[in-house]
């Protein structure tokens, strides 16, 4: 297969792992609908740099490290975890607290911490970067040519940070942002009831 043909298999079984809902989606959706159309941006791009940190990872072989340090894995899996958790805490412990309106912008703009929020949650499962190592080690050749290790990253960010971008332009739109404030309480805490079971789901699935 040539260089192209690689490069499209690959992204392309990235892609349909990037539009399945999971914590980064009710990540994303969450800081669009709620801070301003910016910082759903701002997220988007963070996906995008996760992305590419195990894109990376992935091609400097990190999957093999992890299968001769099994307490590795473990210790990445227990903090990920902790960290999605936390998450959830959060969205559903400031579920009754009203944002501040502000013109046509829902909430406070923060891109910079939105860009660390996103960022942080793509990198909190370690499950993302067993994914990108199988999909790397069943399509990628022996050896790779340079112009593929060049490549990768950049269609990895572009699938990353353009799936949640669109995310985030459809979630800051007018409506859904009118429909989110109208019920945020209840929004809120089944976010965080999402990225809470979306955790166990996935300990339950790693552990069989």
């Amino acid at each position: 297969m040539s260089s192209l043909g690689i490069f499209i298999s690959i992204i392309s079984a990235l892609m349909i792992g990037a539009m399945s809902p999971g914590p980064s989606f009710v990540v994303v959706s969450r800081i669009a609908i709620s801070r301003s159309r910016i910082d759903g941006l701002a997220a988007a791009l963070g996906m995008g740099v996760g992305g590419v940190t195990f894109a990376v990872l992935a091609l400097a072989g990190l999957t093999a490290l992890l299968s001769q340090f099994e307490w590795l894995y473990i210790v990445l899996k227990i903090a990920g975890g902790a960290y999605l958790i936390y998450i959830a805490f959060a969205i559903w412990k400031g579920a009754s607290e009203p944002l501040a309106l502000s013109g046509d912008v829902a909430g406070k703009s923060m891109p910079a911490r939105s860009f660390t929020a996103a960022m942080l949650t793509q990198l909190s499962n370690p499950k993302a970067i067993v994914v990108y190592a199988s999909i790397f080690a069943a399509l990628l050749p022996k050896t790779v040519p340079v112009e593929l290790l060049l490549a990768l990253p950049v269609g990895v960010f572009l699938v990353e940070a353009g799936w949640y971008a669109i995310v985030a332009l459809a979630f800051s739109a007018q409506q859904p942002r009118r429909a989110y404030l109208a019920a945020k309480a209840w929004i809120d805490r089944a976010a965080g009831a999402v990225m809470a079971g979306l955790r166990l789901i996935l300990s339950g699935l790693s552990s069989k």
